[in-house]
């Protein structure tokens, strides 16, 4: 169903099959995978960001140098009465602990797939 022009080469010489080809000659379409190396790495910079972003998430609201001196809090007295409560720097920190939970969770259940 493809032409090809004459002299010009054929780019990819084993082109998937169209669902025009799948239907006609019943092949099922082929499911690929990505390497895994890339999928280890890809595993590997999803569980340092939520490491290190839990972290900052968790540590951010007592860190008084950072939480109550800063400008744009300051600046809206509703928003500072709100975030100097120490429950909700609690639930703040909890959201912290849960990112640190998810990254460590998607390491330890990590399974390779192969194509």
């Amino acid at each position: 169903m493809r032409s090809l022009m004459s002299g010009q080469p054929q780019l990819f010489p084993n082109p998937e099959p169209t669902v025009e080809d799948a239907a006609v000659n019943k092949v099922e379409p082929v499911k690929r995978t990505a390497p895994v190396w890339l999928q280890r790495l890809s595993l590997f910079v999803l569980v340092l960001f939520c490491v290190y972003l839990g972290v900052l998430v968790m540590v951010l609201p007592w860190w008084t140098r950072i939480w109550d001196r800063n400008e744009f809090i300051l600046a809206r007295p509703w928003l500072a009465a709100v975030l100097h409560n120490g429950a909700v720097r609690g639930m703040i920190s909890g959201l912290g602990l849960l990112d640190i939970w998810i990254g460590v969770s998607e390491a330890v259940h990590y399974r390779d797939y192969r194509g």
